[in-house]
């Protein structure tokens, strides 16, 4: 069997000395820590499954409808021209995590990360549940096969299965919807293929996740917990150890250890830790922020009635006795970042409206020139975002004399979440035609009283050359 190595800052703990992938066992532990987070994890699980189910303004509260290009986040509905506004959401994210990691460090990874949640919250439950304790985990996995172990990797891992297959409907409910999701489930998978093997995959990559990978994709494959080390400082709430308290390490203080620190070398810190770390070497890429050690400590210390808070949440600056500075250059960049970002989201969503309109030239000729005047060809396309019939009044604004627009009715009836497209004439005689003008559509939509401005251009040959010069020396497609 590979020999484990000793926890230290010169290699990953979770890789032994001959390569292979050493799993951890942590360690089950009580504390205010551990209860808030397990409560927060609880939390965001009924979030997570609960959305698709949350109707607000006839849609769910966040469905991203690829099949028709409809987006819904909270009662706002986007369409795909309006991704744009997409930016706006990712760099506040980013800048929201920058700013959370700069202040509580690792905060995400131990409290609120998916990964961390779905692991913590419901694969290591499932796998106490099953396995036992730590050291009763450790015993089955160093003993031969047995039936009894046989059956407890069976129900293990078809439990583990299951719930990935869960989670993975639940995600794919995102995009599909609740409704359409049933009526895949009922239907052979070769009907709906497609989702049939998203929802394959994803199950697979949960369960190799869940069930083997753990703790090697915070520590290998997300990049967040490399980048940490740019977004922190000496400044920035971490969890710790108090090295000046703790040291020298001692099991008492009587007799020939009486200068012995706080510190009694009883390695709860290092069993609890879901990444295998022993968080005494010092702040660490591994360590996620979970405070599990924290709650660990914290109980010893209480045991032996020592004071509280050997291992706690403080800055680099506070644990070596110093004053932890809160407001700082980089907190105050972020702040006016989120601050100015959150603003002009704010202004342009107010800018958006449940109903999309927009007006084209029609392919071919720029203009037409006929006896009668000359004519240019557009198409009007017509978008209601709504979950109701919604009836659009077509108008032009500051029409110059003479122009008559043609082709469609001024008023526009769409069903529910549909669009259409109307092309249509404007023409105006060769008498009242003065040069190329600005065409300007009012377009008001009920309900919702939206009104949208279009304005396109009106093409056309030079005035003089039309009326002195004739057609064809003005450049013009001469039509009956």
């Amino acid at each position: 069997m590979a020999r484990q190595k000793k926890p230290n800052l010169d290699s990953v703990t979770t890789i032994n000395v001959d390569g292979s992938h050493f799993s951890p066992q942590p360690a089950d532990v009580k504390g205010p820590f551990t209860s808030l987070r397990r409560w927060f994890g609880l939390i965001l699980l009924v979030v997570y499954v609960a959305l698709p189910w949350i109707q607000i303004n006839g849609y769910p509260a966040l469905f991203f409808d690829l099949a028709h290009r409809r987006f819904h986040l909270f009662g706002l509905t986007f369409l795909a021209q309006d991704l744009w506004l997409a930016f706006f959401v990712i760099a506040g994210l980013g800048l929201g995590l920058f700013y959370v990691t700069s202040l509580f460090g690792r905060l995400w990874c131990g409290w609120a990360c998916p990964y961390t949640v779905f692991l913590e919250h419901i694969y290591r439950r499932i796998e106490r549940w099953i396995d036992g304790d730590a050291a009763a985990r450790r015993q089955l996995q160093k003993a031969p096969w047995t039936r009894s172990k046989l059956v407890k990797r069976v129900v293990k891992h078809s439990l583990f299965i299951l719930v990935a297959l869960v989670i993975a409907n639940v995600f794919l409910s995102y995009f599909v919807s609740l409704s359409s999701l049933y009526e895949y489930v009922k239907r052979p998978p070769l009907e709906n293929a497609k989702a049939f093997g998203v929802v394959m995959f994803l199950t697979l990559c949960l369960y190799f996740c869940f069930a083997w990978f753990r703790e090697q994709f915070c520590i290998i494959m997300c990049p967040y917990g490399r980048i940490q080390s740019a977004l922190t400082d000496e400044n920035t709430m971490v969890i710790g150890y108090d090295g000046r308290r703790g040291e020298p390490r001692g099991k008492d203080r009587k007799g020939e250890n009486s200068e012995a620190g706080d510190c009694v070398s009883c390695q709860r810190c290092v069993q609890v830790c879901p990444t295998g770390i022993d968080i005494r070497n010092g702040l660490q890429m591994e360590c996620i922020g979970c405070a599990a050690c924290v709650d660990a400590c914290d109980a010893i210390m209480h045991r032996l009635k020592r004071p509280k808070g050997l291992i706690r949440y403080d800055s680099l600056e506070g644990l070596n006795g110093g004053k932890t500075r809160y407001l700082r250059p980089r907190v105050m960049v972020y702040t006016v970042a989120l601050v100015v970002g959150f603003l002009a989201m704010i202004y342009l969503l107010s800018g958006l409206h449940s109903v999309f309109a927009d007006v084209n030239r029609m392919n071919g000729q720029p203009y037409y020139v006929t006896d009668e005047g000359v004519r240019n060809q557009y198409q009007i396309r017509l978008m209601t975002k709504l979950n109701q019939a919604t009836t659009f009044t077509i108008e032009v604004v500051d029409a110059p004399e003479g122009l008559v627009l043609s082709g469609f009715d001024q008023s526009i009836t769409l069903e529910a979440q549909s669009e259409a497209v109307r092309p249509f004439l404007a023409m105006i005689s060769k008498d009242q035609y003065t040069g190329q003008f600005e065409l300007k559509l009012s377009i008001k939509s009920t309900p919702g009283d939206d009104e949208l401005i279009k304005t396109v251009r009106f093409l056309g040959p030079s005035a003089y050359l039309l009326r002195e010069k004739g057609v064809k020396e003005a450049g013009g497609k001469q039509t009956k």
